[in-house]
């Protein structure tokens, strides 16, 4: 019986949250709570684990709870209950869409959106950067640990890419930046 309520609650949940993992954590509270599956104040706790762990907290929250309640078994049905709607429309769209998006019409504002996004993506990182080493709160004082990571990992970009020739991986780079996080804090 537990199963078929996982499914039946997780569908719920991947069926009708529009808008992001945070606009989902509101249905997903109403759900767990209902079913009695954890308390208000265990899901509090697994919101944050699941912020902190790599993954949609959506899914992080499915496999938890399934777990919690029926093992391996309920964290896999869980899972997939979250995740298949979402498979499907996405399946649907772009079936519906493959045409169109061979257009030159559709081919050119791709095109041009690849700019925006990437001032986006720029803009983001300049303001974090800046937010995190320069505070803009009155009195408090510029952040020296986390400017030295910046100086460091822009460094050790720029020499990559002087030596290698090639761009330096993202992933090298957060390893790095954690490293390097873990010994200036």
């Amino acid at each position: 019986m537990i199963y078929l309520e996982l499914l039946l609650g997780f569908l719920k949940v991947g069926c009708f949250t529009f808008g992001g993992a945070y606009s989902a954590i509101p249905l997903i509270r109403d759900v767990v709570l209902s079913c009695g599956w954890l308390s208000d104040e265990e899901l509090s706790y697994m919101i944050a684990v699941s912020e902190s762990t790599p993954g949609p907290i959506m899914v992080n929250l499915a496999t938890y709870v399934g777990s919690s309640q029926a093992g391996f078994g309920g964290a896999v049905l869980a899972t997939l209950a979250v995740v298949l709607p979402s498979f499907f429309v996405i399946l649907l769209v772009m079936n519906l869409l493959r045409g169109i998006l061979k257009g030159k019409y559709a081919q050119a504002v791709l095109q041009g959106l690849k700019p925006c996004m990437i001032g986006i993506i720029l803009a983001t990182g300049v303001y974090m950067t800046l937010h995190n080493c320069f505070p803009l709160v009155q009195g408090a004082k510029a952040d020296l640990r986390a400017l030295l990571i910046v100086v460091v990992l822009a460094a050790c970009m720029a020499m990559y890419r002087t030596l290698k020739k090639k761009k330096l991986s993202p992933i090298l780079l957060i390893i790095a930046s954690a490293m390097l996080g873990i010994l200036i804090y």
